[in-house]
């Protein structure tokens, strides 16, 4: 990294206002947080999607300087951690270029990691090396993308600031550590083919859509009886397990948009959009054909995340319906939810685009619903003979 690369480095804050899934109607104490930035250059910076969320003021200031700028989130990526800020101020960008961006590094590449952790004001800088890239299950949104572990210090703070290469290039951006007392100095970086996805989609689209998917659970093909069942020669494919409800069953996937590896799956849909077409290679009933089929962003019946990052709810005689999401899970407990309502978070697939689970999570004590105080956590299966129930229609 090179000493003015180090002024392109933001020092930011953002107002976290903090919600209630029990009770969404109900305002808590909002608190600032800090994390770290980067210019990119035409007036946008990057961090980290988790940094943003809930917020309602980001504010950003450069190095050296306690001038606090306005910063607007134009785009948030879920699955691979990456927001995307604004700064329209003027007098922000007086002097700064963004930064470069490198390549995919190799293992025992040194890297340097830059940013605004806990315990000071200054910046911070470490470093480390390369220890592995592989597809990495990223936290915030639970999904498995191509990620870069290093043993540089991460700290709470250093989320949203860059890693650089020994020429001083982004090689990516920290967002996550692994936290064990059998392990230290496990962190990770968002890689730059990661990052430049984001980007692209949303440049082509303007806003961010998603990663594509082909909306299938696999299964490695290890056991010989399965692969006689299926006809299968080798060990080769994978077994397409469950399927999303429009879609044929029981096929052996082979090839990927010409790819025919394992881990090449998972990277081909770093290269590929919502709405592309690809060409799968697939074994039925013993016979190998090749189809085409358009990738969708991946739908979860169950949010893992908000939009907009405050839950909607509706209130009718004192009974309280809210969506179903997984930080009601986690903040209700999974024991008060009921086998079945969780075995429908965890399992099931959306019908249609905009599904939701749409529950009964408490009663308020009134005298039209007496009765009925003891029932929470209940799945609404039709509101004024209306089925398909969702809070946005």
């Amino acid at each position: 990294m090179k000493g003015n690369d180090a002024g392109n480095i933001q020092h930011a804050a953002f107002l976290n206002a903090l919600c209630s899934y029990i009770v969404p109607f109900e305002n808590m104490l909002s608190v600032y947080l800090s994390f770290s930035a980067f210019m990119i250059g035409d007036g946008k910076l990057l961090t980290n999607a988790h940094c943003v969320e809930h917020g309602t003021q980001v504010k950003v200031k450069r190095r050296g300087d306690d001038t606090k700028f306005v910063a607007k989130v134009l785009a948030r990526g879920i699955e691979c951690d990456i927001a995307l800020l604004s700064v329209e101020n003027d007098e922000f960008w007086r002097g700064a270029e963004p930064l470069r961006f490198g390549h995919l590094p190799s293992l025992q590449d040194a890297v340097t990691v830059v940013g605004y952790p806990l315990g000071g004001d200054t910046i911070s800088v470490t470093k480390g090396v390369v220890s592995r890239i592989e597809v990495t299950s990223y936290a915030h949104g639970t999904s498995d993308l191509l990620g870069i572990q290093i043993d540089a210090a991460i700290n709470p703070g250093n989320s949203g600031g860059p890693a650089f290469n020994e020429h001083g290039e982004c090689i990516g951006v920290a967002f996550q550590v692994y936290r064990s007392d059998d392990a230290e100095n496990i962190g990770y970086v968002i890689p730059t083919t990661v990052v430049s996805h984001f980007l692209d989609d949303f440049e082509r689209n303007g806003k961010y859509t998603g990663f594509p998917c082909l909306g299938v659970l696999l299964q490695k093909l290890e056991n010989p009886a399965l692969r006689a069942c299926l006809k299968v020669p080798n060990n080769e494919g994978v077994l397409v397990r469950t399927v999303e409800p429009t879609a044929p069953a029981s096929d052996v996937l082979k090839e990927v948009h010409g790819r025919n590896k394992y881990l090449s799956y998972f990277r081909i849909y770093q290269l590929l959009f919502a709405g592309d077409m690809t060409e799968l290679g697939i074994i039925r009933e013993g016979s190998y054909m090749k189809v085409q089929t358009a990738l969708q962003p991946r739908v979860h019946l169950v949010p893992y995340h908000i939009e907009g990052g405050q839950p909607s709810y509706l209130i009718i005689a004192g009974l309280v319906f809210t969506p179903l999401s997984e930080p009601l899970i986690d903040e209700e407990c999974e024991d008060s939810m009921g086998l079945k309502l969780l075995a429908k978070a965890r399992y099931s697939l959306a019908k249609f685009k905009g599904e939701e689970i749409v529950i009964l999570s408490q009663v308020l004590a009134n005298e039209v619903n007496i009765g009925y105080e003891d029932m929470s956590n209940q799945q609404a299966s039709n509101f004024f003979g209306t089925h398909q129930i969702n809070f946005k229609d």
